[in-house]
């Protein structure tokens, strides 16, 4: 098992990326850390896998991550699933739209690397092994800028960068950090946001034509991908940006 042993925390577990990533983790032997902000969905898959406990997490609130931090084993591994998605240009995005974007996407993570990886640290001394941090970026970020997704591809590209600096400054002491740029994916997250366009079937067929592949990934496109990442078998792999995204940016 390719995570024997090993510890790792997962926020916006309930569904999409998060809930497969879990349990790929748990199958692949971790012991798994499932949070997400909505309880019922986390009940649902606390009942797929005895690898799995769940917790009730806003990432927005920093007491709430510290206590956590405080109460729970310390990590191996940390995946820094929950984002949110603003649709629209600039002049879409009011400063309210602005913050909040911001507050999940890169905010969330940072409160969660702020209060885990101290203990992340002093594991890795001790054992002499390695951690791994994953952030999830977005193929739409720094890498690539695409229509109506003005506040998300800023702070994904922020995600990029913080994932960068982490890496370099824990490199030398065994802590790896590396940022998850998925292409569309089909979650229900992708299927709100077709659902509220003025045309769902054209939104539908506009998100797959620019998949090179002819098709949205899954979530089971992605699961591997975090498993790797969070693995021993990526241990020179640090400061990437790391693209699953069916060949758009070919």
């Amino acid at each position: 098992m390719r995570l024997r042993d090993k510890t790792i925390l997962i926020t916006a577990a309930g569904q999409g990326i998060g809930r497969a990533s879990a349990l790929a983790c748990a199958r692949e032997g971790a012991k798994v850390i499932a949070t997400d902000l909505n309880g019922s969905l986390l009940e649902s898959l606390a009942t797929e896998s005895g690898n799995l406990v769940t917790h009730v997490l806003d990432v927005r609130d920093g007491a709430q991550v510290k206590q956590l931090a405080a109460s729970v084993p310390v990590l191996d591994g940390l995946f820094n699933c929950a984002g949110y998605v603003h649709h629209g240009s600039v002049l879409d995005c009011d400063e309210a739209d602005w913050d909040f974007s911001f507050d999940v996407n890169v905010k969330g993570a940072y409160r969660l690397i702020r209060s885990f990886l101290p203990g992340m640290l002093d594991r890795v001394a001790t054992t002499g092994g390695s951690a791994s941090i994953v952030n999830m970026a977005s193929m739409a970020s720094s890498i690539k800028g695409f229509p109506n997704r003005f506040a998300y591809g800023a702070s994904k590209a922020a995600v990029i960068g913080m994932s960068k600096a982490i890496a370099a400054d824990y490199a030398k002491l065994g802590l790896r950090c590396n940022a998850l740029c998925p292409g569309t994916v089909d979650t229900p997250s992708l299927r709100q946001r077709i659902a509220a366009a003025a045309d769902p079937l054209q939104a539908e067929k506009d998100f797959i034509a620019r998949q090179p592949v002819g098709r949205l990934a899954t979530v089971d496109d992605i699961a591997p991908q975090v498993v790797y990442l969070l693995s021993d078998e990526s241990r020179f792999v640090t400061g990437q940006a790391v693209l699953v995204d069916g060949g758009v940016t070919i």
